[in-house]
């Protein structure tokens, strides 16, 4: 695995975070949890009334999810990749990436369902933690694009480039958003494709701008992978 220079204190506490609000909340409370604290892109144009205001909701659905998978392999990823962008960005930059990444994600398909969408569509909740990963991924792209990724093909466990595992993901995102625009739930609602586009394309185009400038530090790649290419980083498939 890709070792950080320093340890990733935001991208645990982001984990936990996550954890906590699934465990001690959503779990005891379910359907009201996701009511009340859901993003509903209805909100966003007045077309339908909320419990709490968007503004506020766009930051809590962040940190809610429709299930033990979706939240396992949201967490995964974050693990996986988060610590190194964090170990790039520095703390407090690496959190408003991860904000500001979430923000984004949520306003892309907001603007989606409403643009394209019906009145029932509007009011699907959205929720995950997904929209604000893709930005780290995003991220992850510009920043370690030739690390090796572990990760399974057909019945094969391999190891290929970050850049040919995250492309390949984000292109998927962007074949299912414009196949399924609007079908963004599991269960009792969820982040949709499009956030995912829109949070990845965000992460990777402000970090591009950022290591131009020399605002970001991107660990050496040779302090990472060894020239054989045996250190690799796993994952699974988030959703």
């Amino acid at each position: 695995m890709l070792r950080a220079r320093n340890f990733p204190s935001v991208n645990v506490a982001l984990i936990a975070v996550n954890f906590a609000v699934w465990i001690f909340y959503e779990l005891p409370n379910s359907e009201s949890a996701v009511d009340r604290w859901a993003f509903y892109p209805c909100a966003v144009n007045g077309s339908c009334h909320t419990a709490e205001p968007w503004l506020l909701t766009w930051v809590t659905a962040m940190f809610m999810h429709g299930g033990w998978d979706h939240i396992l392999g949201n967490m995964l990823f974050l693990a996986i990749f988060g610590k190194n962008v964090e170990d790039a960005y520095g703390h407090l930059r690496y959190l408003a990436l991860y904000f500001v990444g979430g923000f984004v994600a949520m306003m892309t398909q907001a603007l989606m369902t409403l643009l394209a969408g019906s009145t029932a569509d509007g009011q699907v909740p959205n929720l995950g933690a997904s929209g604000a990963i893709a930005a780290v991924l995003g991220s992850y792209l510009v920043l370690y694009p030739t690390s090796r990724v572990l990760t399974w093909v057909v019945l094969w466990v391999v190891r290929i480039p970050a850049y040919l595992f995250l492309g390949g993901w984000f292109v998927y995102q962007l074949v299912e958003a414009n196949a399924g625009l609007l079908a963004p739930g599991t269960d009792s609602g969820g982040v949709a494709f499009f956030a995912h586009v829109g949070g990845f394309a965000f992460g990777a185009i402000v970090t591009l701008a950022l290591k131009r400038r020399g605002w970001v530090q991107p660990q050496e790649y040779d302090t990472l992978v060894d020239t054989s290419g045996r250190t690799a980083r796993p994952l699974w498939n988030m959703s």
